[in-house]
């Protein structure tokens, strides 16, 4: 259940797209005597522009010329739209429960977070800590990208303001083996929850992406099942190129969930429409914000009232 502070967030967070896409749409189709091919025609261009995406751009408008009056109301047009968006990004995510893996009893449970450079992985994570340690988790990070002295102090820093446990190896080191080494520590203290960071890879670069297959394959073998959930982090201001990402690291490295962030910084919320419908994939959280309260789990009803308005 949303809560007040979560529904403000939401509708901040989405202003510029709201402005982008519902302010558009209403100069279009709200009071207009009928509604014909030319303002449809309007509306597929404003859903492009928006990164809704071709796919369902088309689905939406072929969906409004069957099902609109040929008189639209605002309220009437913003209820159309917003359970028409509900619905597309709402699919996957009710089989969430169902498709997520779980730690035996007494084991770690091992989320691992990818992304390429630049997406906001290190923060999320820090933000990720800072919700399980509310929930009464005890949490350990793991600063397994080892190319950047400044990730492994960037996340030493999220570490300290979770109240979470930090573990990171040396520059140049072996990633794997620091995984190797935090599980190991996580499993005799009795952790909960290990969040690991990987370094930024792009999703072009096949030796990165096996490099992250090694990750998996030492994780499993000190934690059974581990990684548990594999997070894929993507950059709401980067538009279609955010989707060309995610089916990249979708076919690679066995992506469970989504998590899409800045969509406060960007007029581009509309991506999230095409990542949750063609990927077949949760998107689980979405950052609104630059505080450390400002990750929020994602719920399909207040994203489309975000972007079209209460």
């Amino acid at each position: 259940m949303t809560t007040p502070k979560e529904h403000d967030l939401y509708q901040r967070g989405l202003l510029k797209t709201r402005a982008s896409l519902w302010g558009r749409i209403k100069g279009v189709f709200v009071g207009k005597a009928s509604v014909g091919e030319p303002e449809l025609e309007q509306l597929e261009e404003i859903l492009i522009t928006g990164d809704v995406g071709m796919h369902y751009t088309m689905k939406l408008v072929e969906d409004l010329r069957r099902s609109v009056s040929e008189h639209l109301t605002d309220t009437q047009l913003r209820s159309y739209l917003q359970g028409w968006i509900e619905g597309v990004v709402s699919i996957e995510g009710a089989r969430r429960k169902d498709q997520r893996s779980h730690p035996a009893p007494g084991q770690p449970r091992v989320t691992l977070v990818v992304g390429v450079n630049g997406t906001g992985k290190t923060t999320t994570i820090g933000k990720l800590a800072h919700r399980f340690k509310g929930r009464g988790l005890s949490i350990m990070v793991v600063a397994a990208d080892t190319y950047r002295a400044a990730a492994v102090q960037q996340l030493q820093i999220w570490a300290e303001r979770s109240g979470a446990r930090f573990t990171g190896g040396q520059e140049g080191g072996d990633p794997a083996a620091v995984v190797h080494d935090a599980l190991t520590s996580a499993s005799r203290y009795g952790i909960d929850d290990v969040i690991i960071d990987t370094a930024g890879r792009l999703h072009t670069k096949e030796p990165l992406m096996r490099e992250l297959e090694k990750i998996r394959t030492v994780a499993g073998r000190i934690v059974g099942g581990a990684p548990h959930e594999v997070l894929l982090v993507l950059d709401a201001t980067t538009g279609q190129n955010a989707l060309v990402q995610a089916r990249e690291f979708v076919q690679a490295v066995g992506v469970t969930g989504i998590v899409i962030t800045k969509m406060d910084g960007s007029a581009r919320g509309g991506i999230l429409i095409p990542i949750a419908g063609e990927l077949g994939i949760p998107v689980l959280y979405v950052g609104l914000g630059e505080g450390i309260e400002d990750l929020v789990e994602f719920d399909p009803k207040e994203y489309a009232r975000g972007l079209i308005g209460d």
